[in-house]
């Protein structure tokens, strides 16, 4: 993650050790607190290096366990200020889309399970090359944003890979609307309509679709990814936010889990996205 969110995390762990070592009942050892707690010393260790982030649940406990309450209100205001980290379009693309791309590969090559909700594109693990360059051309237009197209995409086509790779998976939820919309020739489209029919049956992928006419019980939001239950992804106009607290993780979870119960798998994405491609007539 960027520097900037780091360095408050570990701002955070060293407040944490400071109210620690200041106990008014006489300093607690790490073990100390650990044992008070109830926790693994490891996570003593880790809130306090700035390795992890904590809940607010772990912040009122830590308060209360070295006898000042008083100072969870401030531990709570640090933690808002970085849990949500909002990393700008207008930052991230100064030096085009490609950058951005390699940073997604290095971050995506370590995770063992994605999980993704479309709801404005395809995929870009299981984007065409021609889909791409005009994903990437219109943001750029959009952005004011360097026109590095042919690296940028060449990168995403260089992560795809890990669909390839022994224990990855992707668990992907697309609404049929992704499918319809025209941000590209029809031509280009149907290629990627053909190449969504082709991977449907690959082991490491559970690609869902959520049809036009489904019954779903909540709106559609943005876009988002889940990496191993550490990290979540969401897309905004402005900005992409990076968001690894357990909370905010499972409740993108439920959300993920509520539109999979209204997703179709298999033959049936297959079916729906096979209709869409005909209506091409391409």
């Amino acid at each position: 993650m960027s520097t900037d969110y780091q360095r408050a995390r570990v701002e955070l762990g060293r407040r944490l050790r400071e109210l620690r070592d200041e106990c008014p009942g006489g300093r607690l050892t790490g073990t100390d607190l650990a044992q008070v707690l109830g926790w693994p010393q490891s996570k003593v260790s880790k809130l306090e290096n700035g390795r992890q982030t904590p809940t607010d649940g772990d912040l009122l406990a830590w308060a209360e366990a070295v006898g000042q309450p008083s100072a969870y209100p401030e531990l709570r205001a640090r933690l808002k200020g970085f849990e949500s980290h909002i990393r700008s379009w207008r930052r991230q693309l100064a030096g085009g889309h490609a950058p951005v791309q390699e940073m997604w590969n290095t971050l995506t090559s370590g995770a063992e399970i994605k999980r993704s909700m479309s709801s404005a594109a395809v995929s870009g693990l299981l984007q065409t090359a021609d889909y791409a360059r005009y994903v990437f051309q219109a943001h750029a237009a959009l952005q004011g944003a360097p026109r590095d197209t042919d690296a940028a995409v060449r990168a995403r086509m260089k992560r795809q890979e890990w669909l390839y790779r022994p224990g990855k998976r992707l668990d992907l939820l697309m609404h049929e609307s992704v499918l319809w919309a025209r941000i590209c020739p029809p031509e280009v489209l149907a290629a990627q309509l053909d190449r969504l029919l082709g991977v449907v049956g690959m082991d490491t992928l559970r690609m869902g679709i959520l049809p036009l006419d489904a019954d779903i019980s909540l709106t559609l939001g943005n876009s988002f990814t889940i990496l191993d239950d550490r990290l979540v992804a969401v897309e905004e106009w402005h900005a992409e936010l990076w968001l690894d607290d357990a909370e905010t993780i499972a409740l993108y979870r439920r959300v993920w889990d509520t539109f999979a119960e209204s997703a179709v798998f298999g033959t049936e994405a297959q079916q729906v996205i096979a209709r869409v491609r005909r209506s091409l007539k391409v």
